[in-house]
């Protein structure tokens, strides 16, 4: 794996970088683990804030949802 500054700049940022990294060099099990972190910061999220929390996750969504819907008319 090449790494570069962007790279390396990532990997360095502390918990998202090290669970990127985790992901990235240690196989496919660190993605499960790295999804269920993100599913309990949204819990978390969404019972401090409430539905604040959940629509800005949604908000950011709509350019990954754009870019899938994209890529599955291109076929």
């Amino acid at each position: 794996m090449t790494t570069t500054t962007l790279t390396r700049g990532f990997f360095a940022v502390p918990v998202l970088g090290w669970i990127a990294r985790d992901v990235a060099t240690k196989g496919e099990e660190n993605f499960w683990y790295a999804l269920v972190i993100f599913l309990t910061c949204m819990v978390l999220a969404v019972k401090i804030w409430g539905v604040v929390a959940l629509s800005v996750v949604a908000m950011a969504a709509v350019p990954v949802m754009f870019a899938i819907l994209i890529a599955i008319t291109q076929g």
